[in-house]
């Protein structure tokens, strides 16, 4: 693999040669300055002051080049808009389509001014990098900071590019208004969902895309599922995802995500009366809920590994393990053994096919729309979260088939036998197995590359600089003296579970830990849920059902909320930071204190509870794939398994804690359950706290 200051000097424009940043030059000054160090020759002080003004004068002298060209690039379109108003009195075909070139060699240019600063741009943030790790500063931080927030600053521009960003309107607006000469004339900005359908805009989007990581509430989505977005792919990899991707069988994959989510919930609000049926105590439901986390812990080891041959075979293996599941928990009424409910769970548990899941999306679907399946994803999660209560509140009835008693125990299981059972033979006949040398030929990604913009023009604000595809030298290069070469070994994907942890920095150890209290306290809130109402309220299975579709059914307004405007306003750190205060202000409220406990108390504090928890697992899945090292973007134990992991242990452990603060009565449940929530709470955000510098 090429190290940057090679692949720096190799595709350099070799007219503007010397305007480039002298990555050479800073990489060999940040050695000098540790050697001075080490000798005693210098203090860090002065070390600091010097480095600090050799990195302006090399922003300055790309950025005063990037204004000149931005400029030339103004007049040239200014000259052919003179042109259109000429032909706009007396069109000719001909001269439109000359227009039309003309414009678009614009384009090409803009291309080249685009990679220029990308270049740059990459080199600053390397050379960073390399300044924090030789003398362990959060210098970085500092510099990106004063800079970016300095009116004066020459950052600025390569923080916002404004200049560019009109530049690519003018250019826009002018081909949509010469394509649209044939009928309508309706200006872009009339029209802002429609996109300008030329390839030069195309490329132009990608560019921009690969600059620019601008928040919207489809990205936002998008990070929930942690799913691998690359950088602008070349064209024989948009033809080799051309050749993977199948529409049909994207579909079968979020509908597996949509029916697995409706079958983990569908039981929530009946749980404690199976048990009880059965003739175990009503918390047992803690144990009956979490079989199937318990068995999705390996489910999810051994489907990410068999997904790197299939996804065809470990799909059906699946569902067939979900048909069993489900009616052995059907079942288990007739027979009078909770035994056997537990062993469907557990069954329902290893047919847990989420890894697949994300590794098709990961793998097989398209960078153009890798986004949208994976907010996709996210989306089919949530509706089924909502979906499994309400449909479990339409099943209150009660009969018999010969020696079947189908009640409202029993109903989720035969509905979800029907459901998996037409699956199969969906996924059977519809399913198309990718070409494994497609997938194998296919390049790493790096885990947080830029995500995908919607429309060109969509806010080009977000800083370059602090692109996380640099945050781990993805080309390979590495702080030694001679030789900037990397080993396979220290590039390739982690081999096994100890390989990966010792990848997790302490930022990412954190992010995990805030993952895994976030699930926990939702857990609770979910689980207990049927429980916790019947005894204080006295609820029906209906009101159970109709509460936690209701909080199922916010995930979605949220997100938009956040993904639209508060992520734009906010740095993610920041919203970290406050949605965990928020979600510990619900828990502390969801305390019975007094002897009464009320409806809205409860509602209220449920309600912030579980909303917190959805805007805190979206911010802390983007800020984990920023801060995880890129070799855990790919292979089996990647970042999206580590996740998976870490919540589906927090759902163990808190639907086990359910079951055993059941043992000292139901009337302490609701405070026994809350205080490790609230203890784990307190440790993330002090957590948080400690890493906060880190976290970008």
């Amino acid at each position: 693999m090429v190290n940057f200051g090679k692949k720096l000097v190799a595709n350099q424009v070799e007219e503007w040669k010397s305007y480039y940043i002298n990555y050479k030059l800073m990489k060999k000054r940040v050695r000098q300055y540790a050697q001075q160090v080490e000798a005693g020759r210098k203090d860090r002080r002065q070390i600091l002051k010097e480095f600090s003004r050799m990195l302006d004068d090399q922003i300055e002298k790309f950025v005063l080049f990037l204004l000149e060209q931005q400029g030339l690039l103004a007049r040239r379109i200014e000259l052919l808009g003179e042109h259109r108003t000429l032909l706009s009195g007396q069109p000719d075909i001909r001269q439109i389509s000359d227009l039309r070139e003309a414009y678009r060699a614009v384009g090409q240019e803009l291309l080249k001014l685009l990679k220029f600063l990308d270049m740059n741009a990459t080199g600053i943030r390397k050379i960073l990098k390399k300044f924090d790790k030789r003398f362990g500063f959060r210098f970085t931080d500092y510099y990106l900071t004063s800079r970016a927030n300095h009116p004066y600053s020459q950052l600025q521009q390569v923080f916002k590019h404004v200049g560019i960003g009109a530049v690519v309107g003018a250019l826009s607006r002018n081909l949509a208004d010469l394509q649209d000469r044939q009928g309508s004339y309706l200006s872009i900005y009339d029209q802002p969902s429609v996109s300008v359908k030329d390839p030069i805009i195309d490329q132009i989007q990608a560019s921009v895309d690969k600059l620019t990581r601008s928040t919207n509430f489809l990205q936002f989505l998008g990070q929930h599922a942690l799913i691998v977005h690359e950088d602008i792919p070349s064209s024989a990899e948009d033809q080799a995802d051309a050749d993977k991707y199948h529409f049909m069988s994207l579909l079968l994959n979020l509908v597996n995500t949509f029916l697995y989510m409706v079958n983990t919930y569908i039981i929530v609000p009946t749980a404690d009366d199976y048990s009880m049926n059965l003739g175990a105590a009503a918390t047992v439901c803690g144990v009956i809920i979490g079989a199937m986390a318990v068995a999705q812990i390996f489910s999810s080891v051994y489907f990410s590994a068999w997904s790197n041959k299939s996804y065809m075979s470990p799909l059906v293996f699946s569902t067939i393990l979900l048909l069993v599941g489900n009616t052995l928990y059907a079942l288990a009424f007739d027979l009078q053994s909770i035994t056997v409910l537990l062993i469907g769970r557990l069954l329902c548990g290893l047919g847990s096919a989420r890894a697949i899941n994300r590794r098709y999306i990961s793998d097989c679907v398209p960078s153009k729309i890798r986004l949208q399946a994976s907010a996709g994803f996210v989306s089919a999660s949530a509706l089924g979260m909502a979906c499994g209560p309400a449909l479990a509140g339409f099943l209150q009835t009660k009969f018999k088939i010969y020696f079947l008693t189908f009640n409202q125990d029993t109903l989720p299981g035969w509905v979800m036998t029907l459901a998996w059972l037409l699956y199969l033979f969906w996924l059977w006949i519809s399913f198309r197995e990718p070409t494994r040398e497609a997938a194998e030929s296919h390049p790493p990604q790096d885990i947080n590359a830029g995500h995908l913009k919607n429309d060109l023009e969509n806010g080009l604000v977000k800083p370059l600089l602090l692109n996380s595809e640099e945050n781990h030298d993805e080309d390979g290069e590495q702080d030694y003296d001679e030789s900037e070469e990397a080993s396979e070994d220290s590039r390739g994907p982690a081999t096994s579970v100890a390989s990966a942890y010792r990848l997790l920095t302490p930022s990412v150890k954190v992010q995990l830990l805030i993952y895994f209290m976030l699930k926990y306290a939702m857990e609770i809130l979910l689980s207990e849920s049927s429980v916790i109402t019947s005894y204080y309220f006295g609820w029906t299975t209906s009101k159970v059902a109709i509460f936690l579709a209701v909080l199922g059914l916010t995930v979605l307004p949220v997100n938009a909320v956040v993904g639209t405007y508060i992520s734009n306003m906010f740095e993610d750190r920041q919203i970290l930071l406050a949605s965990q205060i928020m979600l510990c202000v619900g828990i502390l409220m969801s305390f019975n204190f007094v002897g009464s406990y009320t409806v809205p108390q409860y509602v209220s504090s449920a309600l912030i509870t579980f909303v917190s928890a959805e805007v805190l697992e979206g911010v802390n899945l983007s800020l984990l794939s920023q801060v995880m090292s890129s070799r855990l973007a790919r292979g089996t134990y990647n970042g999206g398994l580590l996740s998976t992991e870490a919540g589906t242990l927090a759902r163990v452990v808190a639907d086990g804690t359910i079951t055993l603060a059941g043992y000292l009565g139901v009337g302490r449940l609701l405070n026994v359950t809350l205080i490790p929530s609230l203890l784990i709470c307190l440790t993330c955000i002090l957590s948080t706290f400690l890493t906060f510098p880190t976290l970008y």
